[in-house]
């Protein structure tokens, strides 16, 4: 018999393992949009999950952005079925908030999500590869967003209450596209990964290849591996500061109050990420680095300022905690 392909075997591998230890006769669903990365992951997880007892669906989310989508997405549902997908074609509305690819990217996790729990599926899984990765590493420093946004995506995390998978975060998308080659199936090529408009789209075309010929090849692994390296470091943080927390914060009225004695006794990298870690669990609401550093002051800079704005609620110094009150409460 012919020998695997290794692009094929590759993929497989990975879904492989990201299959394993899923409960027996429960529901994968895969986000397919057409493309190579996609296409790929979802052949890979028709040969691989009924092997797992496991039984594998997809959902394709139509924006209705090109002319052609439609028939672009029924293509789509097709090839998953001919691989043993239970293929489901999903229309939705992209609206306008945060700029055209942040509505689209909006609008398909939520039909992906409500079409996971409608399947009562153990997990949704979708295509990012590691170039999708290092785009995301390379972007988040270009913004200076901080360790947060290094960090990339993660493998598995949670979308609304459904386990989100991404099986390829170790496969270039070159491979993807090789094991598209190797299994017959004809990709479709989004014209919005060529838009230049987009940043992303820049990133890709234009300055990971200059930083391969200027720096060698490999700049994309290294790129992975740095967010890897990041989540190990905030995975440990966090383990930090909930062994932390409880014993410094107390209740305020309608708000939160932190030890001054406490966030002062800590490192500067773990009093930030406990003052950002308060805002967002209390307030739900995200801390810039100057805002982080101004309410970092009435701890470390104490002169008698006043309280401090931020989104959702007010920092002030009182006594020996800093207090956090909901915007619009009075201090």
């Amino acid at each position: 018999m012919p020998s695997l392909h290794p692009a094929l075997a590759e993929v497989r591998r990975a879904v492989r393992q990201a299959l394993t230890g899923l409960p027996a006769g429960s529901a994968v669903v895969v986000g397919l949009s057409g493309g190579a990365d996609s296409l790929a992951l979802a052949s890979a997880v028709g040969f691989e999950a009924p092997k797992l007892g496991l039984r594998a669906a997809s959902v394709t989310v139509d924006h209705g952005l090109q002319e052609g989508s439609d028939a672009a997405a029924l293509t789509a549902a097709r090839l998953a079925a001919e691989r043993g997908l239970d293929a489901l074609v999903v229309r939705v509305e992209v609206g306008s908030a945060g700029g055209p690819e942040a509505a689209a990217r909006d609008a398909r996790y939520r039909a992906l999500a409500d079409a996971a729990r409608d399947a009562g599926a153990a997990a949704l899984l979708v295509a990012h590869t590691l170039d999708d990765q290092a785009e995301t590493v390379l972007l988040g420093l270009a913004r200076g967003s901080g360790g947060a946004s290094l960090q990339g995506m993660a493998p598995v995390s949670d979308l609304d209450g459904v386990p989100l998978i991404r099986p390829l975060l170790g496969v270039r998308r070159a491979t993807t596209r090789a094991a598209c080659a190797a299994d017959g199936l004809e990709p479709w090529e989004d014209p919005h990964n060529n838009d230049e408009r987009f940043a992303r789209v820049r990133t890709r075309h234009r300055v990971l290849p200059v930083l391969e010929a200027e720096l060698g090849p490999g700049v994309a692994e290294a790129l992975a591996r740095t967010a890897e390296q990041l989540r190990e470091d905030a995975e440990a943080f966090a383990e930090m500061i909930d062994e932390t927390i409880e014993d410094i914060v107390e209740p305020a009225e309608a708000g939160i109050a932190v030890s001054v004695a406490a966030l002062a006794a800590n490192p500067p990298a773990l009093r930030h990420r406990i003052i950002r870690h308060v805002v967002a669990s209390e307030f739900h609401v995200a801390l810039t680095r100057s805002q982080t550093l101004e309410v970092a002051r009435l701890v470390t800079d104490w002169s008698g300022q006043g309280p401090i704005d931020l989104p959702g609620c007010r920092a002030r110094r009182a006594g020996r905690v800093v207090e956090f009150t909901a915007s619009g409460t009075g201090l």
